[in-house]
C-alpha cells in the first residue's frame, strides 16, 4: 500500500474537485480527510483548486489556482512554491474545507447556468445566478464545516472557479441540453419528466465522450444534506437546480431561485 512506501515526513496535496458523502449520518465530508485517514493518524493533507480548466494549463495559458492547506511554516510556501510558476500562480490559504467544497459546490451552480443558457437569458441573468450561488456555495460550506474564511470565496478556488465552470465546462454544456430538451418537449407536448435521470444519462453519454457530469449528483447530495439538517428552503436556488433536474419543475422556474433576499454576508 502506499502508506507503506512513503516517508513518515510526507505530506499530500489533493486535485479531487467534489466531496464525500456519509449516507449514514447524510452529511458531506472532505476527501482530504479520507486520504489522511488512509494514510496514516498524523498525516496531513491539503488541497489545490481553482479555474482551472485542463487543455488550458496543458497549453501554457496563464492562469490561477489555490493551494489550502496547515502544513505550517516554512512547508505551507515550499508546497506552494512546488505548484507556482510563470504561467500557473498559486496562493495560498488555510481553509483547506473551503476550498475543496468550492470545488464540488460550483458543479451544481453550473447546471443553473446551463439551465439559463437553454433558455436563451442573457449576461444579466447569469451574473445575477452567480451571485446568488456563490452566496449559497459559502452558507452551505459553514452549515458543514469549522474554520470557513470569507476570503476563501474570492479565490481562484472560489470565485474565479465558479465563473469558469458557469461559462463553459461539462455541467453547464450538459446542463443547457437538458434545458432545451426539456422546452422541446413541453413544445411538442410531451412530457420527459417521467425519467429525467435517463434524460441526464443520455444527454452525459452524447456529449462527453465517456467523461462524467459530476453536478448532477453533487446537486442530489447538497440537496439531501441540507434537508437533512432542515435548511433546504434557506438555499432557494440549490433547492430550485435540484427540482428542476429530478422533480420534473418547469426550466423556466430557475429565475424563482435567483429572487431571493440577499444574505447579510458571505
Amino acid at each position: 500500500m502506499l502508506r507503506n512506501a512513503v516517508h513518515p515526513s510526507c505530506r499530500g496535496v489533493s486535485l479531487i474537485k467534489g466531496l464525500d458523502f456519509d449516507k449514514s449520518r447524510n452529511r458531506p465530508t472532505l476527501i482530504s480527510e479520507g486520504i489522511s485517514k488512509e494514510m496514516w493518524q498524523e498525516f496531513r493533507c491539503g488541497v489545490l483548486m481553482g479555474a482551472n480548466v485542463a487543455n488550458e494549463v496543458a497549453s501554457g495559458q496563464m492562469c490561477e489556482s489555490t493551494l489550502a492547506s496547515r502544513f505550517g511554516p516554512p512547508l505551507d510556501e515550499r508546497t506552494r512554491q512546488i505548484f507556482d510558476s510563470e504561467s500557473f500562480k498559486v496562493s495560498h490559504i488555510e481553509d483547506i474545507a473551503g476550498a475543496e467544497a468550492c470545488g464540488a459546490l460550483k458543479n451544481v451552480i453550473a447546471l443553473g447556468a446551463g439551465f439559463v443558457d437553454g433558455l436563451g437569458l442573457g449576461g444579466n441573468t447569469k451574473a445575477a445566478l452567480l451571485r446568488v450561488g456563490l452566496k449559497e456555495m459559502a452558507q452551505f460550506c459553514r452549515a458543514f464545516f469549522e474554520g470557513i474564511q470569507d476570503d476563501t470565496f474570492m479565490q481562484s478556488a472560489g470565485m474565479a472557479d465558479l465563473i469558469t465552470t458557469c461559462y463553459g465546462g461539462r455541467n453547464r454544456k450538459c446542463a443547457e441540453a437538458f434545458a432545451k430538451r426539456r422546452l422541446e418537449a413541453e413544445k411538442r407536448g410531451n412530457n420527459e419528466t417521467a425519467d429525467l435521470e435517463s434524460l441526464w444519462n443520455d444527454i452525459e453519454a452524447s456529449l462527453l465522450n465517456g467523461q462524467k457530469l459530476q453536478g448532477t449528483l453533487a446537486a442530489k447530495e447538497a440537496f439531501t444534506a441540507l434537508n437533512a439538517i432542515g435548511k433546504i428552503d434557506k438555499f432557494p436556488l440549490i433547492k430550485t437546480i435540484h427540482e428542476i433536474s429530478f422533480e420534473g419543475r418547469e426550466v423556466s422556474s430557475i429565475c424563482d431561485g435567483i429572487r431571493t433576499v440577499s444574505f447579510s454576508h458571505l
